[in-house]
């Protein structure tokens, strides 16, 4: 039997990535986007590596994410992992002091309570399968180097970021007892569509030397840090979070 993931967020950037290598390490992969696929090929790639299911829904609504777990249920019979990707910036980025609530709202019910509350319904799924493998499931949650550090103009943005931090060390000491593994991946400056209209910005940081890995990130490099949680090689950790950001982390004098 093939192990099943779901990806919130996948047709593009990061989180296909994400589901092209975890069908290569041979999984089932359930991709969850809000609108309809464009075209009878665009997973055509991940198709290549595995099966594939495509599944519509806006998991900022409750019952489009319990659709999400049943359907996955009703097709492969069980869900292994789940890859909390799906996320949005700001429509505008505005000083702190001009930040509506409007914005606040939509970018935190995408970015942290649809991240609640997804896991939620899944982790009860997962409790109720047997132990398959090494661990009964894994939980990842893709956050953001913005989880702790700030930016002012997109402070929603970093909010609901370390609001997914809190949540990973919250499900990890609740479901360690059914074993259950809980994980944090927070990429740095990531080549996609959301970094796209900031470009000349990263560039010039990354021309000045403030991250010690002097290039853009790129979703595969996400995408590997998800493949070695999402298998066998860590099973005495959970709560953790790795940086992918080319050390953009490092405190330096």
């Amino acid at each position: 039997m093939r192990k099943t993931g779901i990806i919130s967020g996948g047709r593009r950037g990061i989180g296909r990535a994400i589901a092209v290598q975890l069908a290569r390490d041979g999984f089932n992969v359930v991709i969850n986007g809000t609108s309809p696929l464009d075209t009878g090929d665009e997973l055509s790639d991940i198709r290549a590596a595995g099966d594939c299911l495509y599944i519509q829904a806006d998991i900022a609504k409750a019952v489009d994410r319990q659709r999400l777990v049943d359907e996955t249920v009703q097709r492969f019979g069980a869900i292994h992992v789940l890859v909390n990707n799906a996320g949005v910036a700001p429509l505008e980025r505005a000083d702190l002091l001009e930040m509506s609530e409007e914005s606040y709202d939509r970018v935190m019910n995408i970015n942290a309570k649809a991240v609640m509350f997804l896991t939620q319904a899944v982790a009860k799924q997962m409790i109720k399968q047997e132990v398959y493998g090494k661990k009964r499931g894994t939980i990842i949650n893709i956050s953001s180097c913005s989880a702790a550090v700030s930016s002012i103009s997109r402070g929603e943005y970093c909010i609901s970021k370390a609001s997914v931090s809190m949540l990973t060390m919250l499900y990890a000491a609740r479901l360690a007892r059914d074993g259950i593994l809980v994980h944090e991946i927070r990429p740095g400056v990531i080549s996609t569509d959301m970094t796209s209209g900031v470009k000349d910005k990263y560039d010039d940081l990354i021309q000045q030397g403030s991250f010690p890995i002097a290039r853009w990130g790129q979703p595969e490099d996400v995408a590997a840090a998800v493949s070695v949680f999402a298998g066998d090689a860590f099973l005495y950790t959970t709560g953790n979070y790795i940086d992918v950001d080319g050390g953009f982390h490092i405190r330096r004098l």
